[in-house]
């Protein structure tokens, strides 16, 4: 039996699903079958235009719906209906894992899975300080360039001769994560969603890619959670004005509509708190991730089966806890680099059903309160949408 074997089994016991279905594409296809569609000819976008179905065009506009899983979609469609048609018969992407933003963003821009770009997670530890790092604020890590070194299908692109653009707020302009996984294009800076399809509709009159990002559904689901009204209303907005960019954009034009991950709303009755419970804690130094998707650095000197042994017996039937080791060589992450493989710790933990696990320790007293969370592996965070619209 296998480490993937294994963890294949221990995911399916709790019903996580991994690995993803062979046959379904991934969030990682999305840029390389744009650049094949515009016509570029690197055997990596070819394959994964025929494998996305998209035709030859000279025109593309990627939007990228921050925390919009396909599940979630199809069960709040009601607010969406121009997604709501196009879900029948799309193709269903997965995202990799953690399934998180700062992961997804760089696996969209690279192409990689994270064991390649060493975006693993919300929370990493930077194996030069030891100290705990995050990847969505970009604090206690080196510059951006440094940390993940992988070239991104925009500076590709543009080294081809295709004019790119992205459009999102003017604080993302030459964010740390911004450069790490989204580096290469011309940043148009808007902040309301109807001046970013506006502007978007503007770039796209001439032939090239256009990026669209929006997290005001991601923002709301984390503040309220996804079974919200407040995030229906939010998702209404957003496909009134998908609609309106659909209509808008000039004929002959491909644009693409997906997301980075999934949401589940928490079960405050299945959380535990790492500060608070030793049977945790005991040898655990630093706890990076997120509450859904976890790694545990350990103090020196710690027996990791028998942290590994004490987290599977008190979390139970609510997490798959194997050692980073094992994740490796599952593939969990994807082919593991010699750059990004220091950033993995020792245990990995993957939350099942709506259960949390969090850290009062180093995290803030508002992150603790968050209604909607991702990162781990059950449908509704892993599951993404593919909208195809050819205007």
């Amino acid at each position: 039996m296998t480490a993937r074997d294994d963890l294949s089994r221990a995911c399916a016991q709790v019903g996580l699903i991994w690995p993803p279905p062979a046959e379904q594409p991934w969030l990682g296809e999305v840029l390389p079958g744009a650049a094949g569609a515009l016509g570029t000819d690197a055997p990596e976008a070819v394959a994964a235009a025929r494998r996305l179905g998209l035709p030859a065009v000279d025109r593309v506009v990627v939007v990228l719906v921050d925390g919009m899983g396909r599940v979630n979609l199809a069960e709040r469609g009601g607010h969406a209906p121009f997604m709501r048609r196009l879900l029948a018969g799309s193709p269903s992407l997965t995202s990799a894992f953690p399934s998180t933003t700062a992961t997804s963003l760089a696996s969209l821009g690279t192409g990689l899975a994270p064991g390649a770009t060493g975006m693993l997670g919300y929370t990493v530890r930077n194996p030069t300080t030891g100290g705990l790092a995050n990847l969505v604020s970009w604090t206690g890590l080196p510059d951006p360039e440094q940390w993940q070194v992988q070239p991104t299908w925009f500076e590709r692109l543009v080294a081809a001769g295709v004019t790119v653009h992205s459009v999102g707020p003017a604080a993302f302009d030459g964010s740390g994560l911004t450069r790490a996984a989204l580096r290469g294009s011309t940043y148009l800076a808007a902040e309301s969603l109807p001046d970013r399809v506006d502007a978007a509709v503007a770039a796209a009159r001439k032939p090239g890619l256009v990026y669209l990002y929006w997290g005001e559904v991601d923002k709301i689901g984390h503040h309220q959670g996804w079974q919200s009204h407040a995030w229906g209303d939010a998702l209404q907005a957003t496909d009134s004005e998908l609609a309106r960019l659909a209509r808008s954009l000039r004929p002959g034009t491909l644009l693409l509509i997906t997301a980075d991950h999934g949401m589940v709303d928490v079960d405050r009755s299945l959380r535990w708190d790492v500060a608070t419970s030793p049977a945790l804690a005991e040898g655990v130094a630093l706890v990076t991730g997120e509450p859904r998707a976890m790694q545990l650095h350990l103090e020196p000197g710690t027996d990791l089966a028998e942290v590994v042994t004490r987290w599977r017996e008190t979390l139970g039937e609510h997490a798959v806890v194997v050692t980073g080791h094992d994740a490796v060589d599952a593939g969990l992450f994807g082919e593991v680099t010699s750059h990004a493989a220091p950033v993995v710790g020792g245990v990995v933990v993957a939350m099942a059903g709506r259960a949390t696990v969090v850290d009062s320790r180093t995290q803030t007293p508002f992150s603790l309160e968050l209604v909607g969370v991702h990162g781990s592996l059950t449908e509704h965070e892993t599951t993404i949408p593919l909208l195809l619209v050819e205007t």
